[in-house]
């Protein structure tokens, strides 16, 4: 008796059901708890609109990338794999723009509500492959990134900062871009102070810190080295 292997199903897994590459940005605004809800709401508008801004100055549109997810405190950019959005223009364009731009912002904030509107972001950089269904996006890319993001090393950089905005880069990022120092990134500015761990690996940060935050962190590790 002569038996015939059955057919491939055709309702079974299609590409829609497969994970897609993905540059990952996600930003989260400091001490957003601390603020009353109508501020937080301003400032939820103007990181939109802010991060908007940087994305489109260095010629990333919105055909370039999935509409923005909302975080409560900060958002999600997912960035698609196309040749006008190489994942360096993030590092040496984008970035470098919001930071100016949200220094532009708290310049304007009049002192007396500096304390509840003024705006500081800690930022990640990852890439990696993500899923879609029909409530979002997931996958391990993701975890890594919020992570990284949430990381207590990585707030501490920014409550420390002159400036208004530090940003951390996985392990993948400093090693596919930064190392290879194109221009407008300076590899001798990220330094790997975070580790995280998801699913029992462990993943490296690289936070990036201006030559002058760069001197008053090392004297701190020093201090505790000394002292420990």
């Amino acid at each position: 008796m002569t038996r015939t292997l059955p057919r491939p199903d055709p309702a079974g897994p299609t590409v829609a059901d497969l994970p897609r590459h993905r540059a990952i940005v996600a930003l989260d605004i400091e001490q957003s708890t601390s603020r009353p809800d109508p501020v937080k709401a301003e400032l939820r508008r103007t990181i939109y609109d802010l991060f908007d801004q940087a994305l489109r100055s260095a010629g990333i549109c919105r055909r370039h990338r999935d509409r923005f997810i909302d975080r409560g405190d900060g958002l999600l950019a997912l960035i698609h794999p196309v040749d006008q959005v190489p994942k360096a223009l993030l590092l040496n364009r984008a970035i470098p723009a919001l930071s100016k731009l949200l220094a532009d912002y708290n310049a304007a904030v009049p002192p007396a509500d500096i304390s509840h509107r003024q705006l500081r972001i800690r930022a990640v950089v990852h890439a990696g492959e993500v899923h879609y269904d029909n409530n979002g996006c997931f996958g391990e890319a993701l975890d890594i990134a919020f992570r990284l993001l949430d990381a207590p090393g990585v707030k501490k950089t920014l409550r420390t900062a002159a400036g208004p905005l530090t940003l951390v880069i996985s392990g993948d990022i400093y090693r596919t871009i930064v190392r290879h120092g194109y221009d407008g990134i300076d590899q001798h500015a990220f330094r790997p102070l975070i580790r995280v761990h998801v699913a029992g690996n462990r993943y490296t940060g690289w936070i990036y810190l201006p030559p002058e935050t760069a001197k008053l962190r090392l004297a701190e590790i020093t201090s505790y080295r000394q002292s420990a």
